[in-house]
């Protein structure tokens, strides 16, 4: 089904669809015609009458079609059609949609949680350099930790960097945005990472002491000095 359908649709007032959907559908696995279907079962209400030939009426589709998404729909999950007595004793075919409000509801709670840890994430590094340097940071310097968390460095390493920082009584972000700009170039990502590059440097350091008194043991402990 192409788009031009879904706004004739629309525009007849056959449908409403919550926006949340609209934006999402994809996420849930469906092709356009099957959610433009499913939104349609979802308007008309529980236990809607199986009726395929009015519902390729109303939404201008072959009959075939209509059975097809049917199919697919179940197939997929989000419905059932069950046989059941009408209050006259006679059996008739029925739409549940309970699978599509149990997957709505598992993807909107994922969806929360998901929501809830990026918010728990994003409050949690500022907190932490607040902290560590005694001071609110200023809107600057929330776009630049923005900026690295944007370019996929992780708050574990940011932490990392704001504690070698520290140690060397350095407590601004050009500082750490140095060191993070190094450890990239080495492909220091994770805090294992960091100590095992300690730990080489050390041993480096311990190799070359006997030999070499001017060796410098100051800064970063030879991050941003080892090539």
């Amino acid at each position: 089904m192409k788009s031009s359908r879904l706004i004739e649709i629309f525009r007849d007032g056959n449908l409403v669809v919550p926006i949340y959907l609209l934006k999402n559908y994809k996420d849930l696995k469906l092709e356009l015609n099957e959610f433009i279907y499913l939104m349609y079962l979802y308007n008309r209400g529980d236990n809607l009458l199986f009726d395929p030939n009015t519902f390729a009426k109303e939404l201008n589709m072959d009959l075939t079609e209509i059975m097809e998404l049917t199919s697919k729909l179940t197939e997929k999950g989000f419905i059932s059609v069950e046989v059941s007595k009408n209050e006259k004793g006679f059996m008739e075919e029925v739409v549940i949609l309970d699978n599509f409000y149990n997957k709505l509801k598992m993807y909107l709670l994922d969806d929360l949680n998901k929501e809830e840890e990026k918010a728990k994430d994003n409050t949690d590094i500022f907190e932490v350099i607040e902290k560590e340097f005694g001071r609110t940071l200023s809107s600057m310097e929330y776009e630049i930790i923005k900026a690295w968390r944007d370019s996929n460095i992780s708050d574990e390493l940011i932490t990392e960097a704001l504690r070698e920082a520290v140690l060397n009584g350095v407590n601004n972000l050009k500082y750490i945005d140095k060191i993070l700009y190094e450890w990239g170039k080495k492909g220091i990502k994770t805090a294992k990472d960091v100590e095992d590059n300690r730990k080489k440097r050390r041993a480096q350091m311990e190799k070359n002491k006997d030999t070499d008194s001017d060796v410098d043991l100051g800064v970063l402990d030879g991050w941003l000095d080892d090539e």
